[in-house]
C-alpha cells in the first residue's frame, strides 16, 4: 500500500490510506500544484523563509484549510534545524507561526492528543513521517533529513508518545511520506559512519559509487529505524515518492537549490476540543 493521490479544487495532495481508513485525522502531504505564489516558488509554497511574500503564503494556507476542512486557526508551525528534540503542543500552541509569534523553536517534531489542533512540518526533499497511534488517539509529524534520520528522529517520536500518552510501538501507524529517492540522494562517508552507529547494518540502505561516495535511502532507512522502534511492519506506509524526480509535482532543494518553495505535511485529529 502506498499514499492516495487527491485532486481536489485546483489542489494535488496525498494521503495515507489507513490513516484515513481510522477516520480520526484529517492529514495530507502537498504539492506544489494550485497555489497563489508566483516566480521560482511558483505554485503552493508554504514556507515563510522562502523567495515569496507573506501574503501568498497566507493565501496558500487558507486555500489548504479551505480544502480540507480546517480552521485557519488551529495551525501550528513547526521550526527546523535537522534535529531530533520533539515538542508536545497544546491548545494553547494554535496559531503559533502563522498567526502570533511562537516559542516553539529547534524543533523538527510535533505531537498532541488534543483534537482539532493541526500539526505542521516543512520540507524540500527530506523525509515527512506521520505517525497514528488509534487506540490512544494521538497523532505526531516528524522532519528527517539526513540529520534527522541517522540521529534517530523516528525513535524520538515514538519514545516521545511513549512518554507522553502511553502509546505502545505496536499500535501506532506510520507513513512514510514524499523524499528525495536512493538514485537521487549521493553522501559521503562521515554520513555512513553516523548511520551505522544507530542503524548497524547500513548496506541494505545504500550503493556505493566508489571514492567514499554512497547512494542513500532515506525513506527505506526510516523504515528500518522505525521497524527497531517497535513499530509492526504491517503498520507503516511508504510512498516510495521522489520529490526531486517528480518535477511537476514537488519542490525540491537537491534539484532546485536554496530557493526552492517549501512543501508541508499537516495532519490534525478530528474534533473540537481547542
Amino acid at each position: 500500500m502506498t499514499f492516495k493521490r487527491h485532486d481536489r479544487d485546483g489542489l494535488i495532495y496525498f494521503t495515507v490510506p489507513s490513516f484515513d481508513q481510522t477516520g480520526l485525522v484529517k492529514h495530507c502531504f502537498t504539492t506544489k500544484v494550485g497555489g497563489m505564489s508566483s516566480g521560482r516558488v511558483k505554485g503552493l509554497n508554504l514556507g515563510f523563509s522562502r523567495p515569496d511574500t507573506r501574503e501568498s503564503v497566507v493565501a496558500n494556507f487558507e486555500k489548504l484549510c479551505s480544502v480540507l476542512g480546517l480552521d485557519r486557526k488551529s495551525l501550528v508551525l513547526s521550526h527546523q534545524v535537522h534535529g531530533t528534540s520533539i515538542r508536545q503542543v497544546t491548545a494553547g500552541d494554535a496559531g503559533k507561526g502563522i498567526w502570533r509569534d511562537s516559542d516553539i523553536k529547534n524543533t523538527d517534531g510535533l505531537i498532541t492528543n488534543k483534537r482539532g489542533l493541526t500539526l505542521i512540518t516543512f520540507y524540500a526533499d527530506c523525509v515527512p513521517l506521520f505517525f497514528l497511534d488509534p487506540q490512544r488517539q494521538a497523532i505526531g509529524l516528524s522532519h528527517a533529513g539526513w540529520k534527522g534520520t541517522v540521529a534517530g528522529i523516528a525513535r524520538e517520536t515514538v519514545v516521545g508518545m511513549k512518554d507522553a500518552f502511553a502509546s505502545k510501538p505496536e499500535d501506532i501507524l506510520v507513513g512514510i511520506g514524499p523524499s528525495i529517492c536512493r538514485d537521487c540522494y549521493e553522501v559521503d562517508g562521515p554520513v555512513i559512519s553516523r548511520l551505522q552507529e544507530n542503524l548497524g547494518d547500513w548496506r541494505d540502505v545504500t550503493v556505493s559509487l566508489g571514492k567514499d561516495k554512497y547512494l542513500l535511502d532515506l525513506q527505506s532507512t526510516n523504515k528500518a529505524l522505525l521497524r527497531k522502534a517497535g513499530v509492526k511492519e504491517q503498520n507503516i506506509t511508504d510512498s516510495r515518492l521522489c520529490t526531486r524526480c517528480n518535477s511537476e509535482l514537488f519542490y525540491s532543494y537537491r534539484r532546485e537549490g536554496k530557493d526552492a518553495g517549501s512543501l508541508a505535511a499537516l495532519m490534525q485529529l478530528i474534533g473540537s476540543e481547542i
